[in-house]
Order: C-alpha cells, then structure tokens, then sequence
C-alpha cells in the first residue's frame, strides 16, 4: 500500500499588531491555525482618535463573541451634520433606516479601546513586541523574516499588516525588484506615499456635560465643520464617558507650506498643538465651546499627527508573503480599521480552506483573497475621495460638487451603503454563521467544505457517544 503523505497544516507569521494584525491572530486562533505575531514597537501604541465600525463588519463581531463588549465601550452613530463655520447647517444626514435594512447599529468608539479589546483575546505569548522586521527570504519550502535585533523566524506564510510605511512590504518590494518581477505600470515601485493631507487628532479626558450640549446623550453626536480657510476642516464624535474623539484636516496641497512643512514625517507621531496657528484654536464647535478645549482636554503625550495618502498598491502578494489593511491600501483612518478587519476575514477563510500549506495551494489562497478584496477596496477608494472633496475641497468645482451632492444626500449615500456597506457583510466560515439580519439583500458567500466535513464529523462522535 503507498505512503499516505500526511497534511502540513500552515505556521502563520503576522508582522504587525495593529487592528488588522490582532484581528488575524483572533481569527486563526479560533480556526485552530498555529501562528506568532511580531510588533516592531516596544509597546502598543495608545494615540488615536475615533473609530467608525459599519454593518458590514458587525455579524463577524458577533461570531468572535466581541459585538456586546464593543457596545459597553462606543456609541451609535444614528447620524451626522454638515456645518459651515458659522454654524449654519449645511446638509443632515439620518442613518436610522440603515438598521432596518441590516440588523445592526453603526457604532464609533477610542481606536486605542478598539485596539485594547482585540488584544485581550490574542494569547501574550504569541506576541513578540520589539521586534522590527528588516528583511524577509522565502522559497519553495518556508519564507523567513529577520528582525532589527538579529533574530529570526521562519514560517509557511508571511501576512504584512504592519502599516502605511510596511517594512514586510518594502522587503517584498526590494525583493521582486532583484528578480525583475515588480509590475513597472504600477506605483509600486516607489515604496514612498505622496501626502494629500494631514489630520491632528487626539481623544480628550471626560469633559463637563454642563459646558457641551449633547455630550450625554445615548447617541453620537457626529459633525464636521468645513472652514472658511482653504483647505482645513475639523470634526468630532462624542463617545461613553463623555469624552471626544476629534480630527482637523488640513489639505496640503491648499495650504501656505509653511504652516505644514515640518509635519511631513512618520505616521502616528506625537504633536505638539502650539504649533497650530493660535486663529484655528479659536474655531467654534456646534455641541458648544472652541477647539481649543478639545486640545487642552486631551492628554499632551495622546495627541498625535497621521500624514493622510490615498493610494491602493497593486502588488499584495508574492510567493509566501501577503499584505492586509494600510500595507495593502492607504485609505482616511476612520476606513482604515474596518476595511483591515474585512481583509483580515477574507484572507484567513482562504487559508482555512487550504488542503496543505504548499506552493500551489498558497497561491491558489492569495489569488481568491486578492480577487475578493481588491476591486472592493478599489471601489471604496473613489467613494472615499469623492467625499474628501465634498467635504473639504475648496476650489470653484468642488463648492459645486458639494452642493450637487450634499443636496442630493438621501440618495447619494443609500445608493453608496447599498453598494458596499450594506451588501457586503462577510462571515468567517469555520464558525457558526450569524444568522442573516435586516432586508437588505447580502453579497453571497460561498460555505466551506473544509467546515461542513468537520461538522459532520462532530455529529458522527456526538452520536457515537451516545
């Protein structure tokens, strides 16, 4: 009788624990997956400002058992106001059909307690921090990185979900350059992103409810102002503790250079807001009171800059390596953690469905997962830059794309949601599926087999024993 070859069940290494790294991990954890996560920070960074969580992410939440914890630390997003800087009230837009329509609330919390409650379901011992990953080898067999410290591991699959500046994807980058494979139609190859704007954001201590309307309420109050001055806009979203989550965006390419020039530098950096011109501090907020009582709220050493590029690569793959989230896609951070957390899902189902961790059945992973998310990502990339120009462009055609628009909102953004957001609600397939909520009509996803054996088998045993 022949040698039967036993199945090599894949050794995942995740570079990077931000939202969509911590989000694999849960996810292979729960798959039964073998895997390590390698952070390149000596601790976890805790700046940041609102995250926004969608429809399309709640029944994969639900089936990680962290939608009830996520409610105790965000608020519902029931709606948002457009305002000019004198208050007056340029669009209101009412999200409450939305939840007829999917079963499920939107909802906006901290992104560092977003990024405290997917790290506490992630087993420490798989999380190796300090570990910065400066190159990377791969071949038939495994794909090995090397971190800064000179150690390094080896495993069957590499998934870069280390940021906008991946050093997994530089790597991968540097290394299809040596075999002359990088695609030259592409941007690819300039591993550098083009700043289009910045935001300063930060999350302030609990704040006096007496001095800011609405601050209590059960909902939140999510507003923009569009400023006078060409180029800046600023907006908030209160959260639980009576606490607010805020952002001013500055367009570069609208500003005197000055005022932006020394701000050009990495992602996630701490800022100091005296270096605001003292005018912006002064700015009024619709809930009451300045922006400068947001800055002077909010803790100095929280309070951070994030350079804002809009640009989705090409290349996600090669060999052993994969890229997920800002490696992959650099979209506005408020997108950011919810289109990581849909590669994340997307990604993990085709490794489940892998019959072994060989050449061909990686490929064969990649490619489904590349096919699935990149044209979506693509699609919610224009979306995006269709409403950065409503909201904050400043010239002669964008005041008249954003009235066009604005005016236009009820269907404008239920034709967006039904296209993306409402539609496409992606489970994982290795774990009881959430029962459909809602009428809007689902993107259809295909059940594994891998799961329906398993299941069967599990019956088989349970009625066995009995």
């Amino acid at each position: 009788m022949p040698e039967i070859t036993p199945v090599k069940e894949p050794k995942i290494l995740i570079a990077g624990a931000g939202i969509g790294g911590l989000t694999v991990a849960i996810l292979l954890e729960k798959a039964g997956i073998e895997y390590q996560l390698f952070e390149r920070d000596e601790q976890v960074c805790t700046q940041g400002s609102a995250t926004g969580l969608g429809f399309n992410v709640m029944p994969l939440l639900e089936q990680l058992g962290l939608l009830e914890e996520l409610k105790s630390i965000s608020k519902i997003i029931d709606g948002t106001t457009i305002f000019k800087e004198d208050m007056e009230i340029i669009r209101e837009i009412r999200l409450r059909n939305n939840k007829t329509l999917t079963g499920y609330d939107s909802l906006v919390t901290s992104r560092p307690q977003l990024h405290a409650l997917l790290s506490s379901r992630v087993p420490q011992e798989k999380v190796h921090m300090n570990k910065k990953i400066v190159s990377l080898t791969q071949d038939s067999e495994s794909v090995t990185i090397t971190c800064a410290d000179g150690s390094s591991y080896t495993g069957d699959i590499l998934i870069g979900a280390d940021g906008s500046y991946s050093s997994v994807r530089q790597a991968l980058y540097n290394e299809m350059k040596k075999e002359n494979i990088l695609p030259n139609n592409t941007e690819d190859g300039d591993v550098s992103l083009v700043s289009h704007y910045m935001s300063i954001l930060g999350t302030t201590n609990p704040m006096n409810p007496a001095n800011f309307e609405g601050l209590q309420d059960d909902e939140s109050h999510c507003d923009t102002v569009i400023g006078e001055e060409r180029g800046l806009t600023w907006r908030y979203f209160t959260i639980p503790n009576n606490r607010i989550c805020w952002r001013v965006d500055v367009q570069s390419s609208s500003m005197d250079p000055k005022l932006y020039e020394n701000w050009l530098n990495a992602d996630y950096n701490m800022f100091d807001v005296s270096q605001l011109p003292e005018e912006w501090k002064q700015h009024k907020l619709p809930i009451m009171g300045e922006l400068k009582d947001l800055f002077e709220n909010t803790p100095k050493e929280s309070i951070s800059k994030v350079v804002l590029e809009e640009k989705i690569f090409e290349t996600w793959k090669h060999g052993r390596t994969v890229l997920i989230g800002d490696a992959a896609h650099r979209l506005l951070p408020n997108f950011g953690a919810l289109n990581a957390i849909l590669d994340a899902v997307v990604l993990v189902n085709c490794l489940y469905e892998m019959p072994s961790a060989t050449d061909k059945h990686i490929a064969k992973a990649f490619d489904d997962y590349y096919l699935e998310r990149f044209p979506t990502t693509k699609r919610e990339l224009n979306s995006v830059q269709q409403m950065s120009t409503v909201l904050a462009g400043k010239t002669w055609l964008d005041t008249a794309a954003r009235f066009v628009l604005l005016k236009l909102v009820p269907k404008y953004f239920k034709e967006k949601s039904l296209e993306y957001t409402l539609s496409y609600r992606p489970q994982a397939l290795f774990l009881p599926r959430i029962e459909t909520k809602g009428t809007a009509p689902l993107t259809p996803q295909r059940p594994s087999k891998k799961y329906a054996v398993y299941l069967k088998a599990q019956a088989s045993t349970s009625t066995t024993a009995l």
